[in-house]
């Protein structure tokens, strides 16, 4: 039997400490979180590996859905800097598990995720270890879910190309939005830029390199040439 408990205290202190994730909070987060209850079965052997995972494919064109490597899941949590009191949106949240993370930070989280399969799977799995701070709710990921914010922390859980103006509307005032800017297929690097709403306006900051795989719905739309 695979001792998921060991591999989850490894990937702790060998992919998220050496790599300047220091939030004692986020990492007691990631020590409890059984990500291997958010993988497909047949790839739960690889639930700790330092890389993202593919939970559902690539159809018509739009991209493969990943999990977020945790050490870039955790440094992108620990740049919002999220409080208890906090309400947090999770933007292609896919099985859940950057929910249930954020579900032990903050007071509550609001999931949206475009994938009815995977939203399914994300309210079954949350349910199921009993976390009742989260909702998880269906739609196009770059409208965000404007009906339950404003929030003080959105969190993207992929790459944009530019920064997403929908989602920085539902912030709060003093808010952040956590988020990694680039262009290209996963692996491609791109930079994360943490942007905070203050009065009409919500402006960002690079912080570090970070590849992650690109959210759907966000691709600008082409140009119009004769």
């Amino acid at each position: 039997m695979t001792d998921f408990a060991s591999q989850r205290l490894t990937m702790v202190e060998t992919q998220l400490r050496p790599n300047e994730v220091t939030d004692t909070r986020l990492l007691a987060a990631m020590s409890a979180v059984p990500r291997e209850r958010f993988v497909p079965e047949r790839l739960r052997g690889f639930s700790y590996m330092d890389e993202g995972i593919e939970v559902f494919p690539g159809l018509d064109g739009a991209p493969a859905r990943l999990l977020l490597a945790p050490m870039v899941l955790a440094r992108l949590i620990q740049l919002a800097a999220v409080e208890p009191q906090d309400s947090v949106l999770d933007v292609g949240c896919a099985t859940g598990y950057s929910t249930a993370v954020l579900a032990k930070l903050g007071r509550s989280v609001t999931g949206v995720e475009a994938e009815p399969e995977l939203a399914k799977a994300a309210r079954s799995t949350l349910r199921d270890l009993g976390l009742t701070n989260t909702d998880t709710f269906e739609g196009p990921l770059a409208e965000g879910c404007p009906k339950e914010g404003p929030y003080d922390v959105i969190l993207l859980n992929g790459s944009v190309p530019s920064p997403p103006q929908a989602l920085l509307a539902q912030l709060a005032e003093g808010g952040r939005l956590a988020a990694i800017l680039g262009q290209g297929s996963y692996g491609a690097q791109g930079k994360a830029f943490l942007f905070v709403s203050a009065g009409a306006e919500a402006s960002g900051v690079v912080h570090f390199d970070a590849g992650a795989p690109p959210l759907p719905g966000f691709s600008p739309a082409p140009a119009f040439s004769f």
